[in-house]
């Protein structure tokens, strides 16, 4: 996965906005006002990227334990973030998995108000 990849994989989901609210090197892709996924531009360019992703705390612990590239979330709450270091032990297809379960974790976090303005119902 490269950045153009990752980023319109996260931009085809409903309601998804981007952001800069850290600086001008942090991307920050929203739902419904949340974050839900976090990287670096220049990290990317470096050659050294990685993602700051939202997870079930349980499923986090698990994950960290059987990846070597997952770790608890830089700069985030430890219990409910990990950071994704691209590297060889997660496949893209993971990192999708990933990214959709924080995606998901977030949306449904949000007012039923809130999701059915996303969905238009």
């Amino acid at each position: 996965m490269n950045i153009q990849q990752l980023y319109e994989f996260c931009q085809s989901k409903k309601g998804v906005t981007e952001h800069f609210p850290f600086d001008e090197d942090t991307l920050v892709f929203k739902v419904g006002g949340k974050m839900f996924c976090l990287t670096s531009l220049s990290d990317w360019e470096n050659g050294t990227p990685s993602l700051n992703l939202k997870c079930d705390p349980e499923r986090a612990l698990e994950l960290r334990a059987e990846y070597e590239a997952i770790e608890p979330g830089y700069h985030m709450s430890k219990i409910h973030w990990n950071t994704i270091h691209f590297q060889s032990d997660v496949s893209d297809k993971m990192m999708c998995e990933l990214i959709n379960h924080s995606y998901e974790l977030v949306f449904k976090s949000l007012t039923k108000k809130v999701q059915q303005e996303i969905f238009g119902s």
